[in-house]
């Protein structure tokens, strides 16, 4: 078995109000220095060694992200 990662960002063009969200309730719960937050989404998936990077990124295009408004990659972790 090894273990795959996908991560799922919105493009950087893409509005992410709920990074926006954290970016203003930072400096209300006491934390200065953060400019800009952007959220994801991260999916771990345990494959066997029949699943080609080719089908990784099948999945992820058809299943875990929206690639109109997200961009993804693919890390085998082991």
């Amino acid at each position: 078995m090894a273990r795959v990662v996908v991560e799922v960002m919105p493009k950087a063009e893409i509005l992410d109000p709920q990074g926006q969200a954290i970016v203003g309730a930072l400096p209300r719960l006491g934390f200065a220095g953060v400019s800009d937050v952007r959220q994801g989404k991260r999916f771990e998936l345990d494959i066997d060694d029949s699943v080609s990077d080719a089908e990784l990124e099948q999945i992820a295009e058809a299943l875990l992200a929206n690639t109109v408004i997200e961009e993804w990659k693919v890390v085998r972790v082991s």
